[in-house]
């Protein structure tokens, strides 16, 4: 009974062990996609300064001839 309950411990602690693993992975991986938005962020930003969009405002447009 007692190698038995040491088992389960042992168990226990590589369970315990992999979660922290996996939190401090997922830890990481928020940490870049944070990044990765802001440098998308800022580069969408200067696209849009450096290169506007060749379409005009919709209300700046007339309406076609046959309305």
């Amino acid at each position: 009974m007692k190698e038995r309950l040491t088992d389960v411990e042992i168990q226990l602690m590589h369970h315990e062990n992999s979660i922290q693993e996996l939190n401090e992975t997922v830890t990481r991986q928020q940490l870049v996609i944070e990044k990765l938005l802001t440098d998308f962020r800022q580069m969408l930003q200067h696209l849009q300064i450096i290169s506007p969009s060749p379409v005009g405002d919709l209300l700046d447009e007339e309406p076609p001839p046959h309305y």
